[in-house]
């Protein structure tokens, strides 16, 4: 761990257009310097540099932040990584915390574990040169149209037939057994004696996101073996859950495409690269899991599943469509012609006739699942209403609630039935859901706790709101906080005849914003953004400068506010980027005008989502008088809605 200290030395020392510059060639244009951007192809520049904000913004893709959150996204390092690349670029010493003994054994253990991997690939990789290997696995891979240079860059070998070959070889250069052993390339013998884990097979490395050899998968070439693929068992460097073969080719051009493709088999991804859509993954012939979505999750919010058009192929797809979206990614399905798997296919057709293709036929996730069941379902009632409840729970896994909200509308369209079943029956699992992860986190709670008294969960300051609620207040709270990342330091300087006038002296925009919400003892409904707004206001009690709160929770290690500060604190920094200074003379009666409306919207829409709930309430009041109190509460709420409308200008005085 890096000390807070050097943290802030590495972040004072680093300046945006020198790091920028390491990767990409910038012109000077004006305060500013501009490039065609990273992350995305254009043609014309449209992604500035500005040295006074210490930013990046480009203004076609919206990619946007500091000096580490550009090394983030552009070499994909973590945030320490980050830290790390510009100490040493900056010629500063970062003497992190002292590791104990058992952190230092287990480093070294992990470092041999990899060093034997890679003498491993370079081993299976020899043996393509010559003999048995030439012969029959070099010849396998020429067969499939693998090329030289693909076999090269992704290390492709050939594991001999003699029972310990690897382990001779690696007994010879140094390598000790356990370590042949701990890495899943020996077997032990009832004896005690090793013997090599892959034999006569043609071998795929397997790469982390670095890049470090972890596994191997091994295809037979014999027809009557059962055990077409061998694969790597878990180990201390490996967990199968977690890797994608083909992340470390693909990660960079999965995120520029801003799309990943996700395939079963090894040759279909191996055959995708070779063939130009170098986008592509494949989940090493296992299902797909929630740590492998998130691990493409770090690079692009959006799947496309490749999968084979068989039985098998359609409901293992199903499956990753429901995982996908739990995740709050975006998923899309698209099936080969019959009788072709990606391998096959791409070599039939060029990389422009793919690619058109995958645009033609690529289907949204949900509704492929609903057309899917629906199928399945023929004229049957009853299974057409266990299949509107199953899509309803697919679309209630979706975390964003917008999206969720366009899924439910477009769903209702297609089954033609009103869009408050399917909002309803959503509603219901997510609470349902939602208790469930509560339980499942007492439990854990209580397993770490190993038999001590658990207290039992307190209700959440912020209540959780269902999913209309949230869809009302999103917009709002995203505005309001946009005013405070921009302009938090900017006096309102309020005339004298208006009623927000302060005779004690003018307040800023963050300091109105916040005092408007305490009043009231409004916390915003959405956690990110709340979490942003307090350590904005955390760094501003510090009495930090507006720029450098910005650049603070951009730089910070909590990189969900980073995010949010990126996206809302740079959406208004075109017009200073062009230099249209004339046109901001005006920022601060405009401000006047616009933050004190802002406000007035969002108190406007916390009425509009208590009486979304005081509804609901209605509809399972369980007497008279509970009815009666609850209409009251709406005639209340629709008096204080109309006084809104009115100082909003919506409604006559």
């Amino acid at each position: 761990m890096i000390p807070k200290e050097t943290v802030d030395q590495i972040l004072d020392a680093a300046r945006i257009e020198e790091v920028v510059g390491d990767f990409v060639t910038l012109q000077r244009r004006g305060i500013s310097f501009v490039a065609c951007c990273p992350f995305h192809n254009e043609k014309t520049p449209s992604f500035y540099v500005t040295p006074s904000k210490g930013i990046y913004k480009c203004f076609g893709c919206g990619k946007a932040g500091s000096a580490v959150s550009f090394l983030m996204d552009y070499d994909h390092m973590s945030y320490p990584d980050a830290l790390r690349y510009l100490a040493k670029k900056y010629h500063i010493e970062v003497q992190e915390e002292e590791e104990t003994a058992e952190q230092i054994a287990a480093r070294q253990r992990s470092e041999s574990l990899l060093a034997v991997s890679e003498f491993a690939r370079k081993f299976f990789s020899e043996q393509l040169q010559g003999g048995e290997g030439r012969a029959v696995g070099y010849a396998y891979y020429r067969k499939r149209d693998i090329e030289d240079t693909t076999i090269e860059k992704w290390g492709l070998g050939w594991a001999p037939s003699g029972k310990t070959a690897l382990v001779d070889a690696a007994r010879k250069a140094g390598y000790k057994d356990e370590y042949l052993l701990a890495a899943g390339l020996a077997v032990q013998n009832e004896d005690g004696t090793l013997h090599d884990k892959f034999r006569e097979r043609v071998m795929f490395p397997i790469h982390s996101v670095s890049g470090r050899v972890i596994a191997f998968s091994g295809r037979t070439l014999k027809a009557d073996n059962p055990a077409k693929y061998v694969n790597s068992p878990e180990t201390e460097i490996y967990v199968k859950s977690r890797n994608l073969l083909g992340i470390y080719f693909a990660k960079n051009d999965i995120a520029k495409e801003k799309n990943c493709i996700l395939v079963e088999g090894n040759v279909d991804v191996v055959m995708l690269h070779q063939t130009g859509i170098t986008n592509a993954v494949a989940s090493c012939g296992t299902s797909l899991t929630p740590e492998q979505v998130r691990l493409i999750g770090k690079f692009t919010p959006n799947v496309t599943i490749m999968y084979d058009g068989d039985s098998a192929g359609l409901h293992a797809a199903v499956k990753a469509i429901t995982l996908i979206l739990k995740e709050g990614m975006n998923p899309k399905v698209v099936f080969l012609p019959d009788g072709d798997d990606p391998d096959s296919f791409s070599r039939k057709h060029t990389l422009e006739e793919i690619q058109a293709y995958i645009r033609e036929h690529e289907k949204d996730g949900i509704l492929f699942k609903t057309d899917l069941l629906l199928e399945e379902a023929g004229s049957d009632p009853l299974k057409k209403a266990n299949l509107i409840n199953e899509i309803a729970d697919t679309v209630a896994d979706i975390p964003d609630t917008i999206k969720r909200q366009v899924y439910i509308d477009e769903v209702a369209r297609k089954f033609e039935i009103e869009a408050d079943i399917i909002q309803e029956r959503v509603s219901k699992t997510r609470e349902k859901n939602r208790l469930e992860q509560a339980k499942e986190r007492s439990f854990a709670h209580a397993d770490d706790k190993a038999g001590t008294p658990v207290e039992t969960p307190q209700s959440p300051e912020t209540p959780i709101l269902a999913t209309r609620e949230e869809q009302i207040l999103l917009p709002s709270e995203r505005e309001l906080l946009g005013f405070i990342l921009q302009h938090g330091r900017t006096e309102l300087k309020f005339e004298t005849d208006s009623e927000f006038y302060n005779p004690e002296g003018h307040q800023t925009v963050a300091e109105f914003i916040d005092a408007a919400l305490a009043a009231d003892d409004i916390r915003f409904a959405n956690k990110d953004l709340q979490d942003t707004y307090e350590a904005y206001f955390a760094h501003y009690d510090k009495g930090l400068d507006q720029n450098a709160i910005v650049l603070a929770l951009m730089n910070g290690e909590n990189r969900i506010i980073a995010a949010v500060a990126e996206a809302l604190s740079t959406e208004k920094y075109l017009l200073s980027v062009h230099n249209f200074t004339d046109a901001l003379t005006a920022t601060d009666s405009w401000l006047v005008i616009n933050v004190p409306r802002a406000i007035l919207v969002y108190y406007l829409k916390q009425l509009e989502a208590r009486q979304l709930e005081i509804n609901r309430q209605l509809k399972t009041a369980s007497s008279a008088e509970e009815a009666n109190s609850l209409m009251r509460q709406l005639s209340i709420l629709n008096s204080s809605k109309k006084t809104i409308n009115i100082k909003l200008g919506r409604l006559p005085k």
